[in-house]
């Protein structure tokens, strides 16, 4: 499998650091220090997660040159779909207009895209589908309490999409992928309201319960940890090191995470796409913005080597070593 087209979307409305300082008790430089965010989008009112999700797709589709009737199936890692029912994937795929697509949404939080790519890849790989449409999808500004300083800085509303086919070289695309969770760490990172354990009522809505909650320690601990073996995992299983990575392409959570898990694998972050500056961690979003920034940007050549990770709430984390 390979990635035939990559496209991204982010909202206009931009929300700076010193934006923040306004409405909660936090700094330009407490925010770029601990995290190296400087600013993240904001959706407009009115703007759908499915909204931001079909932009980028429509990008990721020219580049492909697919049209959306070729589509065999539609994948939509979100965590704020337009609506509890239907899927956010349903609503793409008739705003689309990819009537022979068959459509589901997937909940891996910051790593959905990955889990999203990987399932592409098997429905690929068994010749049940060509043309496989994974979308990253986050509209998180809607799900943040604003008055929580810990969290209300880290999080934007964004999209990224890949499309994706079968590989025209056995020596090219996804070589292998690593997915991993761990459902024991689930409090430290979710939205405790709204489901079946605490249906909306107004308790939940006076309580926060609705909002994320995030113990951001436990979170890093925890990335720190796990990512540099999803890494290993994955150079191990392709007989590589890490001096034969090209590029790296992340999810973006805090810039922390990243230099110290590439540095325990010993990947220099020079090589890896960075925008968290500019976009804040975006979930499921985040590693398709950064695919096709860095394939937009011309940094993707023919036969480099690719790694990429990311971690989530689940805690749900993975990796996958791809030849461009």
């Amino acid at each position: 499998m390979q990635i035939l087209g990559t496209g991204s979307y982010a909202p206009e409305r931009i929300l700076t650091n010193h934006d923040l300082e306004k409405m909660v008790a936090t700094s330009d430089s407490w925010i770029r220090e601990r995290t190296g965010i400087r600013e993240r989008r904001i959706a407009a009112d009115g703007e759908l997660t499915s909204d931001m999700a079909v932009a980028a797709a429509l990008k990721a589709l020219e580049m492909a040159d697919t049209d959306p009737a070729d589509l065999d199936i539609i994948i939509v890692a979100t965590i704020s779909p337009d609506m509890p029912m239907p899927s956010c994937a349903m609503i793409v795929q008739a705003k689309l207009g990819a009537t022979k697509a068959f459509a589901f949404d997937l909940s891996a939080a910051c790593a959905g895209s990955l889990y999203g790519m990987t399932i592409a890849e098997q429905f690929i790989r068994s010749g049940s589908a060509k043309r496989i449409l994974v979308i990253g999808a986050e509209l998180l500004s809607r799900l943040v309490d604003w008055t929580d300083r810990n969290t209300s800085v880290l999080f934007g509303d964004a999209a990224g999409a890949l499309v994706l086919g079968p590989s025209a070289s056995p020596d090219r695309g996804l070589l292998s992928a690593h997915l991993h969770s761990d459902g024991t760490m689930a409090p430290v990172l979710c939205i405790r309201g709204g489901g079946s354990q605490f249906p909306q009522s107004e308790s939940v809505l006076q309580s926060g319960m609705h909002k994320i909650a995030m113990n951001g320690r436990e979170v890093y601990k925890f990335a720190v940890r796990v990512l540099p073996e999803a890494l290993a995992e994955a150079l191990s299983a392709n007989g590589v090191t890490a001096a034969d990575i090209d590029h790296v392409v992340s999810h973006q959570a805090n810039v922390r995470i990243m230099e110290s898990v590439l540095g325990r694998v010993g990947i220099p972050m020079e090589r890896c796409w960075i925008n968290l500056d500019r976009y804040g961690n975006t979930s499921s979003a985040s590693l398709p913005i950064s695919l096709d920034e860095a394939n937009r940007a011309g940094r993707l050549k023919p036969g480099d080597l690719i790694a990429m990770m990311a971690i989530g709430a689940g805690m749900t984390w993975g990796s996958a070593l791809m030849r461009w």
